[in-house]
């Protein structure tokens, strides 16, 4: 959608379909002298940025907004949309305005505001949650490993313009300021290099502002941060590239690289077999392309849209009720089949009775699935027997929703993989930004 008004202050905009058009916003002025201007505004949780941000909400869907020098919106507009095609973990590109004020010419990209996610810097500031320190940096290393894998250099990456979310149980990064990146057919080992330094030192020049402003906890490691999430960035990369030799009578460890590279949520496009020297042995080279392995086959089979791991999940599910159906109608029974009837007898079913509880009111229906499967894993485990889904939910609404009432992303305590407890979006759980304590930045917001 686009549109060119006469107005002497709001130059044109381009906008996706099916998104407010935004035209009652006061474009007559920069976005740094919103406040009080439009019923629009919201305030979220966010960090240090070298421009102006806002965040508007219209009929329950929340856009941040990023004020830019001319035609840069535009440019980072169209960078966000490639990583988006190329099925990369960013928040999605709405669109761009460009604006005329007394301050003179600018241009402001307009996102869709990431739901249920929080910046990187926020956990780092408490002390009792330095458990997850581990899970996030891995997180972090994974989502550069992605973008070079799909030939995109971000050249900025850092503590303030890293979102993280829930998946699964385990943490999903994403990518939010796209404005020194560059996105190339692949990338070649130095700009892979330079972006790994620039994000060892980004992250620990971060932490080194936050500690200097007394909002790290005692002790908070610093350099070691760095350290370790290079580390895990090179030993993932080795992991996804490296080349095995096989004997040519062990042809089954082709499938076998091929499951371990899915089980780490990796798409295999290509597997490239070549005779040694001797001709007694073949290297294998497999090319991974995106890592949305699991989620591509469950989007396939059943239209549902989940993280990697939530994917993963339901997907070895519907496995396990294939070969179910299989013993009981002594034939194999298709993948899609099975798919089906976990669909109408399974799933739907549980989120309508969650629904119907207030469990899934204002969560991601997913990720409560989900934890329902963790909590009949639990249930079973304790009871040394399958305790079956039925049982598993009404301990479930019984447990978890009905003492505290209908359950929120943006309020609740839910267990990461190991059991430990993440704390969701919420302004009673984590602390709220403060320009008085916070140092000022090369991060980004959600923009």
């Amino acid at each position: 959608m686009s549109s060119d008004l006469p107005s002497a202050r709001f130059v044109s905009s381009s906008l996706r379909p099916g998104n407010p058009d935004l035209l009652d916003l006061p474009w007559d002025v920069p976005l740094s002298a919103w406040a009080g201007r439009t019923p629009h505004l919201e305030r979220l949780p966010a960090g240090p940025s070298r421009h102006p941000v806002v965040f508007v909400s219209y009929a329950g869907q929340l856009f941040a907004l990023k004020e830019l020098p001319p035609d840069m919106a535009e440019k980072e507009h169209g960078l966000l949309r490639r990583m988006q095609d190329l099925r990369l973990p960013v928040v999605q590109p709405v669109g761009h305005v460009r604006t005329r004020t007394d301050a003179g010419e600018a241009s402001v990209l307009v996102t869709r505001y990431l739901d249920r996610s929080l910046p990187y810097y926020l956990l780092f500031q408490r002390g009792s949650l330095s458990r997850y320190r581990d899970h996030l940096l891995d997180a972090m290393a994974s989502l550069l490993v992605q973008l070079h894998l799909a030939g995109a250099y971000w050249g900025d990456c850092s503590l303030f313009n890293t979102l993280f979310r829930r998946d699964a149980g385990a943490l999903q990064a994403y990518l939010v300021d796209a404005e020194t990146s560059e996105v190339h057919p692949t990338i070649s080992p130095g700009m892979r290099r330079r972006d790994v330094e620039i994000m060892e030192e980004n992250v620990c020049g971060a932490l080194a502002d936050l500690q200097a402003a007394g909002v790290l906890p005692p002790g908070a490691p610093v350099l070691e941060t760095g350290t370790y999430l290079r580390q895990r960035y090179e030993d993932l990369w080795d992991e996804i590239t490296r080349e095995e030799v096989l004997d040519v009578g062990e042809r089954y460890r082709i499938e076998e690289r091929v499951r371990a590279l899915n089980t780490l949520g990796f798409s295999v496009d290509e597997v490239e077999l070549c005779p040694t020297d001797s001709g007694r042995q073949l290297h294998l080279r497999t090319v991974v392309t995106d890592r949305t392995f699991h989620r591509n086959v469950l989007q396939t089979l059943t239209g549902l849209d989940a993280e990697e791991k939530q994917a993963r999940h339901i997907v070895n599910e519907i496995q396990q009720l294939k070969a179910t159906l299989s013993a009981e109608r002594n034939r194999s029974v298709p993948l899609s089949v099975a798919a089906y009837h976990w669909q109408r007898e399974v799933y739907q079913p549980a989120i309508e009775r969650l629904a119907a509880a207030n469990a899934a009111a204002a969560a991601d229906p997913t990720e409560i699935y989900f934890e329902l499967l963790e909590h009949k894993w639990y249930l079973s485990e304790r009871a040394q027997r399958d305790v079956g889904h039925q049982a598993a939910m009404d301990d479930y609404v019984q447990a978890r929703v009905a003492p505290r009432g209908p359950p929120s992303w943006e309020g609740a305590l839910a267990p990461l993989a190991d059991g430990s407890v993440l704390p969701q979006a919420d302004d009673n759980v984590l602390p709220q930004a403060d320009d008085s304590v916070l140092p000022q930045a090369d991060g980004e917001e959600r923009a």
